[in-house]
């Protein structure tokens, strides 16, 4: 597990502001460079098209075309260009031949002189724009060619030969005051940006460190592998779902219990193959506490905790644990209290017994006596000689005589059928099983009787070789004279919680048919219970494959 956080470092929330604001500096900055970059080269491009537009228009006006092809080309156009230039705010306009003699210049002295750069493609009719070093010094210039008979390149309407060509220029220092002009702006822009973007992450470090309760991360990774090592630990099954009753944690020995999926988490309790039950006790359908429910072979104990955060239902979690194996030792143990309780009837019966024999001896009636005890002996030996001809397993024949006993003392004639017949012995979880399911029904059997109906018990080991089945199967039949089970309830009575009888301990009730559906089911077997007829109240009849691991031994 991770150790605890040392203290004094800097905080998530502090890491994250200054990992902001240094992102968005970086990202601004970066911006900001980027657009000063764009001004200063739209600020270039728009200079050139200016300078090219001038050119153009000075190179189709008449007095210029024919100042050129004049016999005092300088003396007519150096007026003109001075006019030009002053009106358009150019740093100069040199009008000159296609050899590049100067007809005009800002300094005067330099007219007929030879220009310092070359016509270029002027010279050929091209016009060209770009930037040069000049007298003036650098500047995004134009050179446009003059036709002897007017008109433009652009314009396709040129005619006649270059008579010369003009040449029109902006010092790059004009353009470049003009791009810094629009530095403060840049800068203002990204500085508001920058303070606008420092308050929003300082905004959002605070409601990080809200929805955090202030935990670190080495503080919310102790705390998750504190919950995942306690969650695996504690041998409980966890289930947690929040308000859409969509699973959001469920831990392995849930998983086990309930047969879930690994891929249970996010996923809403109608897709899993859950019971009708498992669903309303873990949405909360079915309140309660230490509800009872079955889930495969299992018997479980779920309780169910709402859990609010800061006064908001956010969903529940839902506790398991097994007490498969409890309920199995409580069935032994009901086993061996009726067994307790047969004996106990045993020992009254008997008490009774002697003491009429006592009070026949005192009367002097002997021969009574000698009468009465054999009459007792030969039935005592024809019930007990006839469980053990009939059901070779000590604790199957132990069970039913006890339960012979206890029907004896609520005036119910139990009976054994002539059909039944178990050879050997159980072994294994059968003989539990069997116990449990005879148990089970016997008792319910003797439940539905009144003082002096009566109650059929079967059990029959049938043999693989004496049938078609491919294994050994056996069978538990008990056939009761009650008033049957009504057929609106007949789907209904295996269910757990079912019940047509009160409680007479305030004990659990429906139980009992439960677990014994359950452990048939388990086996791969049955229980059935048939409709009533005129003499029969209700029969039931458990089937209990034999597996060979399981099964008899001779």
């Amino acid at each position: 597990m991770t150790s605890p956080p040392v203290h004094g470092r800097l905080t998530l929330t502090g890491s994250l502001f200054i990992g902001y604001v240094c992102l968005l500096a970086v990202a601004l900055a970066g911006i900001g460079v980027l657009w000063a970059l764009h001004v200063d080269s739209e600020t270039d491009r728009q200079y050139a098209e200016r300078v090219l537009t001038v050119a153009r228009s000075v190179a189709v006006m008449t007095e210029v075309v024919d100042g050129i092809q004049g016999p005092e080309p300088a003396a007519e156009l150096d007026p003109i260009a001075d006019r030009v230039a002053a009106a358009t705010g150019a740093d100069y306009l040199v009008i000159a031949s296609p050899a590049g003699v100067r007809f005009t210049h800002p300094d005067k002295d330099l007219i007929g002189e030879t220009v310092s750069t070359p016509p270029g493609s002027a010279a050929d009719g091209v016009e060209w724009t770009g930037v040069q070093d000049g007298t003036q010094g650098r500047t995004v210039r134009a050179k446009v060619p003059v036709f002897s008979g007017g008109g433009s390149v652009s314009g396709d309407d040129a005619s006649g030969e270059v008579v010369g060509y003009v040449s029109l220029g902006i010092l790059t220092s004009s353009a470049a005051d003009d791009a810094r002009a629009a530095m403060p702006v840049i800068l203002a822009v990204t500085v508001l940006v920058l303070a606008v973007g420092v308050g929003g992450s300082w905004a959002l470090s605070r409601q990080l460190r809200t929805k955090t309760h202030g935990l670190e991360p080495a503080d919310i990774t102790a705390l998750l592998e504190s919950r995942e090592a306690l969650l695996h630990a504690v041998r409980e099954g966890v289930l947690a779902v929040d308000t859409h009753d969509r699973v959001v944690l469920v831990n392995r020995p849930a998983r086990t219990m309930l047969d879930l999926p690994e891929s249970a988490e996010g996923r809403h309790l109608d897709e899993l193959d859950l019971s009708a039950r498992v669903r309303d006790i873990v949405s909360g359908a079915d309140p309660g506490d230490d509800l009872i429910l079955l889930s495969g072979d299992r018997v479980l104990v779920a309780n169910r905790m709402p859990v609010s955060i800061r006064g908001v239902e956010s969903g529940a979690v839902v506790t398991l644990r097994d007490r498969t194996e409890v309920d199995r030792l409580a069935g032994e143990l009901d086993g061996a209290r009726t067994v307790t309780r047969g004996l106990r009837a045993q020992t009254h019966e008997f008490a009774n017994r002697v003491h009429t024999v006592a009070g026949m001896l005192e009367l002097g009636a002997h021969e009574e006596a000698r009468a009465y005890l054999a009459d007792l002996a030969a039935t005592h030996t024809r019930t007990s000689s006839g469980v053990a001809e009939h059901v070779r397993d000590p604790a199957l024949a132990a069970l039913t005589l006890a339960k012979s006993a206890q029907a004896s003392e609520r005036g119910v004639d139990l009976r054994l059928s002539p059909m039944t017949s178990v050879p050997d012995r159980l072994r294994g979880e059968l003989r539990s099983e069997a116990l449990l399911i005879l148990g089970n029904l016997v008792d319910n059997a003797l439940d539905a009787v009144t003082q002096g109906g009566w109650v059929e018990l079967l059990v029959r080991l049938h043999r693989a070789a004496d049938t078609d089945l491919p294994h050994d199967l056996l069978e538990i039949r008990v056939t009761d004279s009650g008033h049957g089970v009504a057929d609106d309830v007949a789907e209904e009575i295996f269910r757990y919680g079912f019940t047509t009888k009160a409680s007479r301990d305030g004990g659990t009730r429906g139980l009992g048919l439960a677990l014994v559906k359950q452990v048939c089911e388990s086996r791969g077997g049955s229980i059935e219970m048939e409709a009533p007829d005129a003499e029969e109240g209700a029969v039931f009849t458990a089937c209990l494959p034999v597996a060979v691991s399981a099964g008899v031994s001779g």
